[in-house]
Parts: structure tokens; sequence; C-alpha cells
């Protein structure tokens, strides 16, 4: 199989995070612009989980000779505003997806770590995720899908014998669930008090 059929320069599936990724070409053409440069844009393929790539060279390169200018979607990464360890447990989650099982632990471990960052540290997973519901830092629903990820990280940690392994979808689920949290409880609150500092400046 030759270079000019797969596209290299991508260190991680950004569907399945499998390292390396055999991306293999499903369309190539090209997009002029008013300056008369032409980008070179091709749809990719991943061999392992069929997701989809589109990726662009920079203005009169090809795609072989370079790393891509810029690939959709882009790779995930745990936000800089998460505390430092959710975010390695979150970044690691993003990092084994084509590994579910390893997945789900990891995305079980970065919500812990989130409701340990907010204080709440003594009793199980269970009791504290409650005990955030109950002083309103989570809703009945994030409240009700933490418990989900919860459970699910649990399966292989202690080897379920009826259901010990999660399925891909099933990883995926806990993986997005993980970083909307560290969405919600950090990276906009962050955000917000960012924006304030911003206002504040302006007005000065």
């Amino acid at each position: 199989m030759n270079d000019l059929h797969t596209l290299g320069g991508v260190d991680r599936c950004p569907h399945c995070s499998v390292s390396p990724p055999l991306l293999l070409q499903m369309w190539r053409g090209g997009t002029p612009s008013t300056d008369g440069a032409r980008r070179q844009w091709g749809f990719f393929a991943c061999v392992k989980c069929g997701g989809g790539i589109a990726a662009s060279s920079l203005p009169n390169f090809a795609l072989e000779d370079q790393r891509p200018a810029s690939v959709f979607p882009a790779v995930r990464s745990a936000h800089e505003d998460i505390p430092p360890i959710a975010r390695q447990f979150l970044q690691q989650a993003f990092d084994t997806l084509h590994a579910p099982d390893a997945a789900g632990v990891m995305a079980g471990s970065a919500v812990d770590s989130m409701l340990k960052e907010l204080g709440y540290e003594k009793g199980s997973v269970y009791e504290r995720i409650d005990q955030a519901l109950g002083d309103n830092k989570l809703t009945e629903g994030m409240a009700a899908w933490a418990h989900s990820v919860r459970l699910g990280a649990n399966r292989p940690r202690h080897a379920d014998k009826e259901k010990p392994h999660l399925s891909p979808d099933e990883a995926k689920q806990s993986v997005d669930f993980a970083e909307a949290l560290g969405n919600f409880l950090f990276v906009l609150s962050a955000k917000i008090q960012r924006g304030i500092a911003a206002a504040k400046a302006a007005e000065s």
C-alpha cells in the first residue's frame, strides 16, 4: 500500500484513539482561493474503527509531502482548566478508547477525582455523588449519569462475573460524561471568571 493512499502525521485516531492509526484515503480533491493558492483535501477512514477524518494541506503543498495542516475532528484533549489529577485521568480515558475497559476505568477515576476536588473526599463514590447532588453541585440527571459511570468502571475493575467488560459504546458514553462533567464544573466556571475579570478591566 503506497503513501499516496494513506495519511501520515496523525498520532491518534480522533474516534477510537488507536496509536498510530492506519488511515486509508477515500476521496481527494483540491480547493482554490482568491490569492491563487490551492489546498489539497482528503477524506480518510480509520482501518480499526471506520471513523472518518478530513485532512487539509498547507496551500500549494500535497498531503503526502507534510503533516496535515488541519484534521477534522481533532484528537481529543482534556481542557487545561480541569484540575491536574482529574485532567490526567480524563486524558488517559481519551487515549484508551480503543480499549473500552481501560477507558471506562479512567473515566470513573476522573469523576472520582473531580468530586474530591470539590471537597467530597469521605465515603464511597456512590455516597459522594449523592452528597454533591444534595448540595446542588450536580443535577439529578448528572448524578444518575455519574452513577452509571461509577458502575461501568466497577465492572472491569472488580472483574464482574456476569458482565465484566464494557462495550465500545458504553466506554464512549462514560468518557463523554467525564468530559462533560469537567467542562460543567471547572471549564465553564473558569471561563465565566475570566469574562468577569475582562469586563472589569475594560471598565477601568
